[in-house]
């Protein structure tokens, strides 16, 4: 009995170790079977939270790539929204065209008294303020001689205006749109011809700088002419010149032409970067060039200035100015084209107006780099007007 014992021990013993040992086996061939799945990347639980985790990289990547484009897409279409409501606003309220061309409201430089023009490195310059007609009061500037640079200091503005009637001509200077009469480029400008011997006298017209009034074609003129007779009243037998610069060209033309009629022109016209009449300046203007070929671009942009009495048509008016013409004009102007200067001299030359008279244009080469509003740099300026205004002198004598 105990040996059959034994044998059954004996025999459990074996089963277990046996089946110990199959365990063993299996768990072996389980750990490699998990193992080749990794390698192989088998499905299985990890994989799948890894793809998963991977969609929703993707689907975020996407999203985010739509909401891009949405915004970007709502940034297209405002700006389309604005490009096509502008033309309309224009139309609708011609006013803006109006404050487009003056830009009176642009005063560059800023915080400068023009009170005060020794501020500006005027040291012999007298401030004015004039008064063209009741409610409109505009500010001048009295620039004497060079050579007149020690006796003119401290003197009051009896002293300047008695001045005027010394031997030496006298230039009334008309500046273009925006900025005072304290531009920088145009004190430059003061500078050179006072060094030159001339007077200078200049001003802001109505709704510029401190002068008081509404900006218009017509006030404009009108204020050009006031301090016109002004001078003319003081300046004894001096000739007195006009020159005009940009838009300041419009309001010299109409000016002049004005003159002309009454039979009081001045002893010549300079115009420094002119261009013919005010449409197409400002269909050459490079603000334009976003709308230019826009439907029914004149009836939008064009039609509104003509409406709101804004012509400054120097085409028509040299058809009617009997004095000395000189153009100036830079090939590399980006806000004036060259082929306006040159396509007014074109009309000015044959006309009958000036057959008693000298019209001359001077070109100033790209290359210079005098753009708009830097021929003043010119080292052959003086030259030019010696030679020019020399002649209208001697015309003026005669």
């Amino acid at each position: 009995m105990r040996k059959r014992n034994e044998l059954v021990t004996l025999e459990h013993e074996r089963c277990v170790a046996s089946g110990s040992t199959s365990s063993g086996t299996a768990a072996a061939a389980l750990d490699a079977d998990c193992s080749l799945k990794q390698n192989l990347r088998l499905p299985g639980k990890g994989s799948a939270e890894s793809r998963c985790a991977a969609d929703a990289g993707m689907k975020r990547a996407l999203g985010r790539r739509k909401g891009l484009w949405f915004r970007l897409r709502k940034i297209l279409l405002c700006i389309l929204g604005l490009y096509i409501a502008i033309p309309f606003l224009i139309k609708l309220c011609p006013g803006i065209q109006a404050k487009l061309i003056f830009l009176n409201f642009v005063r560059v430089p800023y915080f400068i008294d023009l009170r005060k023009p020794q501020d500006q490195g005027l040291n012999h310059t007298c401030n004015y303020y004039l008064q063209p007609e009741e409610g409109v009061t505009i500010g001048v500037w009295h620039t004497v001689p060079a050579i007149w640079w020690k006796s003119a200091q401290g003197k009051d503005q009896m002293w300047y205006e008695e001045a005027l009637a010394s031997n030496h001509p006298i230039i009334l200077y008309l500046h273009g749109n925006a900025g005072t009469r304290g531009g920088d480029h145009r004190v430059e400008l003061y500078k050179v011809l006072s060094s030159l011997g001339y007077h200078v006298v200049t001003f802001d017209y109505r709704g510029w700088g401190d002068s008081a009034g509404t900006p218009s074609e017509q006030g404009m003129t009108y204020d050009a002419l006031h301090v016109f007779d002004w001078v003319k009243a003081r300046s004894g037998d001096n000739p007195v010149y006009i020159w005009g610069h940009s838009l300041g060209t419009g309001v010299a033309t109409n000016l002049v032409r004005r003159l002309c009629e009454r039979e009081t022109p001045p002893d010549a016209l300079i115009l420094e970067s002119p261009f013919t009449n005010i449409r197409e300046e400002a269909k050459s203007h490079p603000f334009s060039v976003i709308y230019r070929y826009f439907p029914g671009f004149d009836w939008f942009f064009l039609d509104p200035i003509t409406s709101s009495g804004i012509r400054f048509a120097n085409d028509e008016n040299v058809k009617h100015i009997s004095c000395s013409l000189l153009i100036l004009h830079a090939e590399d102007d980006p806000v004036v084209p060259f082929q306006l200067g040159r396509k007014l001299y074109n009309i000015a030359a044959p006309s009958r107006s000036f057959r008693d008279f000298k019209v001359q244009f001077i070109p100033f080469h790209s290359d210079l780099g005098y753009r708009h509003k830097y021929i003043y740099k010119s080292p052959e300026l003086p030259r030019i007007l010696r030679e020019f205004l020399g002649k209208s002198e001697q015309e003026h004598h005669h």
